[in-house]
């Protein structure tokens, strides 16, 4: 990480066609440093990208912010209507979610009488509670569907029931991807939103999820993780005559997707992250659903602050996870008096994992800032490289700043004996959250 930090280093490009040229690659960085007020910060974020990473910073991307479930199922839907081959989706949560009138299951059984080949994974722990005649239906239509490692309780050689499928994948055709924190669950439907459940005996307005559409070369990255998680888990033989089409450019964004998991020697959204906040430079924007932080991560984020970086971190006031949020709530003190900004949200249950740094590196995926998403999960999270997307996500973050609650630190310090004394007693569980 420390060698990451060289800006001399030079970042290998990739496109529509394969790895670029020296006089290629030059004449996109140099657009992208265009677009960049502080362009010597560009290229520090485009140095530290490369040399942590082992897939190349794709280009020639659109790239489009999903601000919550209804933007992203009413997007996904969209894209599985137009597939003309093929539909590949993999969730840690799989629903019959609707979306104008449509359930998912009826829009892919449809794509399937029509000869669209469609495939799904989902997590047998996170979609435990999804009726299972919903994917023996899906089955009975001719779609394939892996169930992500199932536990097993009976059997000594089950796999962990630690180890989960938290990634969250609609790749549609080769050319189009949905990632992000968005899962297939009815708590994202505008109709349920409020008597959806997510927190018992509490009534809030939404569930609060940011996803990213990815238009381009850099959909081929996603469409590998998937299969080599169909792969892994097994599943039937797959035509993948067209899951890798030679696409045009579509836009001017340069992407990286990171595919974590527990077998990984170093965790590469952990580092990637640690990377960006230790040679942020000017401001970090962070929100997540579970904030556990490591002892590095509060260090990182301490020592920017200290170092006159503007750090703020948007928080859940409210969780499925009182042992997540009262964990979180512990670092609090030590955050705010190092000049870290901490706002809560207000009245919605925040799932979002997200981050923009210096408005040039932006990172939106399924890990969260906490212990499983480096110990335990398989993750997904692309890094988007560039002006106009930090532009976007700035502006994103700006308005939800606005719409929550500041930490006050010297009101921190006076909460009651009783809520610190709990928040020392769930610190000893952190790390299986």
């Amino acid at each position: 990480m420390k060698q990451s930090a060289n800006a001399d280093a030079k970042p290998q490009l990739a496109g529509a066609s394969g790895p670029l040229s020296v006089e290629q690659s030059k004449a996109t960085l140099d657009k992208l440093r265009a677009q960049a007020p502080d362009s010597d910060i560009l290229q520090r974020h485009l140095a530290i990208e490369e040399a942590i990473a082992e897939s190349p910073l794709e280009t020639g991307n659109r790239t489009r912010i999903l601000r919550n479930g209804a933007a992203t199922f009413g997007e996904m839907f969209a894209a599985i209507r137009g597939a003309r081959d093929h539909v590949n989706l993999e969730y840690y949560i799989v629903e019959d979610v609707e979306s104008g009138g449509e359930h998912l299951g009826d829009l892919l059984l449809a794509k399937r009488a029509k000869g669209v080949q469609v495939n799904v994974i989902y997590d047998s722990y996170g979609s435990n509670a999804t009726p299972a005649a919903f994917f023996a239906r899906l089955k009975a239509g001719g779609i394939n569907v892996v169930d992500f490692n199932p536990v097993n309780p009976l059997d000594a050689n089950s796999v962990s029931p630690d180890n989960r499928d938290h990634r969250k994948i609609l790749v549609v055709d080769g050319a189009t991807a949905i990632v992000g924190g968005v899962n297939l669950s009815a708590d994202y439907e505008v109709r349920s939103l409020a008597k959806s459940g997510a927190i018992e005996g509490k009534q809030s307005q939404f569930v609060r999820d940011t996803d990213l559409q990815i238009d381009g070369p850099a959909v081929a990255q996603i469409q590998k993780l998937f299969l080599e998680h169909w792969s892994a888990q097994k599943g039937a033989a797959l035509d993948q005559t067209k899951f890798f089409p030679a696409i045009s450019p579509k836009g001017g964004e340069v992407v990286r997707t990171l595919g974590s998991a527990p077998k990984d020697a170093v965790p590469r959204y952990y580092v990637t992250v640690l990377s960006a906040i230790r040679t942020a430079e000017q401001r970090i924007s962070l929100s997540t659903a579970y904030f556990v932080p490591t002892a590095k991560e509060v260090g990182d984020l301490i020592a920017a602050a200290r170092r006159g970086v503007d750090v703020r971190l948007l928080l859940p006031s409210e969780s499925d996870s009182e042992l997540a949020l009262t964990v979180g709530r512990s670092n609090y003190r030590e955050l705010l008096e190092a000049g870290v900004k901490i706002y809560e949200t207000r009245n919605q249950v925040l799932h979002s994992k997200a981050a923009v740094v210096d408005g040039v590196w932006t990172i939106i995926g399924s890990s969260n800032f906490d212990r499983r998403s480096v110990i335990f999960n398989d993750e997904i999270d692309s890094v988007v490289l560039g002006r106009d997307t930090g532009q976007q996500m700035d502006a994103m973050f700006e308005e939800d700043f606005k719409q929550a609650t500041p930490i006050d630190l010297a009101a921190w310090k006076d909460r009651p004996v009783s809520t610190k004394i709990k928040e020392a007693f769930y610190n000893a569980w952190q790390n299986q959250l």
